[in-house]
């Protein structure tokens, strides 16, 4: 199993002195530490209008850091697809692709965030269907050999080929989900998933339960099953005192951050998003102790190596890891991403 670097910039917190550029700037440098340090990939989110995080463009921040690494895979995570024209999408990437000597990895989702999308005018209502149709876009204009038209609900063009084209044919494609039918639809698609390990246990009982739906319904669908993915927030505390201090930071990221963000209100959520009322109303009475592996890796390394090793026999080929997450500072951040690669990552060749 490999590990990556992941941030979704998180910075909307109340009476909160670090300046969003900082936070930019800190992010950039942990990515191109953790190429140094071995890690495996880097994958950065995009956010708006610092709703919940600060970084706004993936693209650009990452083909930054391909100029100062050799090694690391480079990923949006997510990028929010109904947000951007699928045209642009495939050229944007593809571009990186070249730059970087084929090292992208490509993520999609349809975000949570209804605030993210009112001032670009797109539908967040209607983002499934959006959706659906953009990631059908992106791949087939990675995968043609000449141009392509296209005829759909949102999308409509003709004799379309993309310059330049990507290195790797296709550039590796994944569906980040909370949901059944973004797990459906990255099966139909055959492209590979990426999911919540907290989400995971609250729509389908755990990540196991997720691989099995996965696999069934690309059997169902004959597509060849792509790799398997999931996210998780991760910090190292030796003694009581630090786990203590690591709880609250994670619990004031899901108050101060997360529920603001998500869909939470039944009369608003439109019904794809439904499942995240559960989800917001669990996360507004959370407590400390309510910090299980299903969310959060905590402890020691010996703990957090337990954890990962049932990740990994429930069938996922990597685990991208959020160290920077709560307002946590960048030299700590630097230190436990440097520590899960001494102390944690041997355990699994």
């Amino acid at each position: 199993m490999r590990f990556g670097y992941f941030t979704l910039s998180d910075n909307a917190y109340r009476d909160n002195r670090r300046a969003p550029n900082q936070f930019v700037a800190d992010i950039i440098d942990e990515a191109v530490y953790a190429d140094q340090i071995g890690l495996h990939s880097a994958w950065i989110g995009e956010h708006h209008f610092s709703t919940l995080g600060v970084l706004s463009c993936p693209d650009l921040a990452l083909t930054y850091v391909a100029a100062r690494t050799r090694r690391i895979r480079l990923a949006p995570a997510v990028t929010v697809l109904p947000l951007h024209h699928p045209i642009r999408v495939a050229e944007q990437w593809a571009t990186l692709d070249l730059l970087s000597g084929g090292r992208v990895d490509f993520a999609a989702g349809r975000g949570y965030d209804r605030r993210e999308y009112v001032p670009l005018g797109v539908s967040f209502d209607d983002n499934q269907s959006i959706f659906e149709e953009g990631m059908e876009v992106v791949r087939r204009l990675w995968s043609a050999d000449g141009p392509i038209s296209h005829r759909g609900r949102h999308y409509a063009f003709d004799d379309v080929a993309i310059t330049p084209q990507p290195v790797q044919r296709p550039i590796p494609a994944y569906v980040g989900s909370f949901s059944r039918p973004s797990i459906e639809l990255a099966a139909r698609l055959g492209c590979g998933l990426i999911v919540a390990p907290f989400a995971a246990a609250l729509s389908f009982g755990g990540l196991r339960q997720v691989a099995e739906l996965y696999h069934a319904t690309c059997a169902k669908h004959g597509t060849t099953p792509g790799r398997l993915m999931c996210s998780y927030f991760i910090h190292f505390a030796d003694t009581p005192a630090e786990e203590t201090a690591a709880r609250a930071r994670q619990i004031r990221y899901y108050r101060e951050c997360v529920i603001p963000a998500f869909p939470g209100d039944p009369a608003t959520a439109p019904p794809s998003y439904r499942y995240f009322i559960d989800m917001v109303a669990r996360l507004q009475t959370v407590k400390p102790e309510d910090l299980t592996e299903n969310s959060v890796l905590l402890g020691s390394p010996a703990r957090i190596t337990e954890v990962l090793q049932r990740v990994e026999a429930a069938g996922f080929d990597e685990v991208i890891l959020y160290f920077n997450v709560g307002l946590k500072p960048h030299a700590q951040v630097k230190d436990e991403m440097a520590r899960f690669m001494m102390e944690v990552a041997p355990a699994f060749g």
